[in-house]
C-alpha cells in the first residue's frame, strides 16, 4: 500500500523548482504533487495580503481538483505555517505532517516589522534587492563555502518572483498566529527537519515543535541550513521515504 499523496509546500519567496532534486526520489514511495503558491512561479495574485490560511484553502481546492481526500503535507519554513494551518482547518485532510526548516510561533513585533519592511523593499526596491539580502542568509555556511552556485541559483530564483505576491505573501507570515496548540491537538504521525546550520530557525526551535507534537520524530541534517532539502537532497530523501514507509506502508 502506498503512502498517501505527499503535497510539498515551498518556502518563501521561492518556488516549486525547490523540490526538484527532491521529487524523482519521493515519487517512488507515492504520488507526490509540488504546486506554485499564490503569487509564486507560474502563479499570479492580486491580494494586498495573503494570509497562510488563504495559501491553505487554495491548496484544499488542488486536492478537490485531483479527487484527493488526504495528503500529507511536506512544508518548508513559510510552507511549514501553511502546512500547520492546513492540519488547523481541515484536519480531517492531513494524514500527517512533515515540518521543516520551519516554526509554530507568531512573529515577535520586532520580526512583524521586519516583514512589513520586506514587502515595501519587494515592492519599491525591486526583487533584486530581496534576492541579493536573502541568497546568503537561507543557505547554511558549508554550502556557501563549497557551493557558491546555489548563492546564485537562489538568488535568481528569488529575483524571478513577482513583487506583488512576495509582498502579499511577507505580510500575510507577519498575520500568522502562534499554532502551538495545533501541534499539540495533532496526533498522527509527524516528522521534524531541520539543518545544523540554519541560522534563521535554530535548533532550539525545531525541537519544541518536536517535543510539543504527540507523535513526533526530529530530523537534523548535517551541513545544511535553511533550505535542507536542496543542500543535502540525499539525507532529506532518505528522512522522508523512512517516514512515509515507517507510518503509512
Amino acid at each position: 500500500m502506498k503512502a498517501p499523496a505527499l503535497l510539498l509546500i515551498h518556502g518563501f519567496p521561492l518556488d516549486h523548482t525547490i523540490w526538484d532534486k527532491n521529487i524523482e526520489a519521493l515519487s517512488e514511495v507515492t504520488e507526490v504533487l509540488a504546486p506554485d503558491l499564490r503569487g509564486f512561479g507560474g502563479s499570479s495574485t492580486t491580494d494586498a495580503t495573503t494570509p497562510m490560511e488563504t495559501f491553505a484553502s487554495d491548496l484544499m481546492k488542488l486536492l478537490d481538483q485531483r479527487g484527493l481526500r488526504q495528503v500529507i503535507p511536506c512544508g518548508l519554513s513559510m510552507g511549514g505555517y501553511i502546512a500547520m494551518a492546513l492540519a488547523e482547518l481541515a484536519p480531517e485532510r492531513v494524514a500527517g505532517l512533515i515540518l521543516c526548516n520551519t516554526r509554530s510561533l507568531a512573529d515577535t513585533e520586532e520580526a512583524r516589522e521586519g516583514r512589513r519592511n520586506t514587502a515595501n523593499d519587494a515592492r519599491t526596491k525591486g526583487m533584486h534587492v530581496i534576492a541579493r539580502a536573502m541568497a546568503p542568509k537561507v543557505l547554511g555556511a558549508t554550502t556557501r563555502s563549497t557551493h557558491p552556485e546555489m548563492v546564485a541559483h537562489i538568488e535568481a530564483m528569488i529575483a524571478g518572483q513577482g513583487a506583488h505576491g512576495t509582498a502579499a505573501a511577507s505580510l500575510g507570515m507577519a498575520e500568522r498566529p502562534d499554532r502551538t496548540a495545533v501541534l499539540r491537538n495533532f496526533h498522527k504521525p509527524t516528522l521534524v527537519i531541520t539543518g545544523d546550520e540554519d541560522e534563521l530557525m535554530p535548533l532550539p526551535t525545531s525541537k519544541a515543535m518536536a517535543e510539543a507534537l504527540p507523535n513526533a520524530q526530529l530530523v537534523v541534517l548535517d551541513k545544511a541550513g535553511h533550505l535542507s532539502n536542496m543542500e543535502q537532497p540525499a539525507a532529506f530523501n532518505a528522512a522522508v521515504i523512512h517516514f512515509l514507509r515507517s507510518h503509512f506502508s
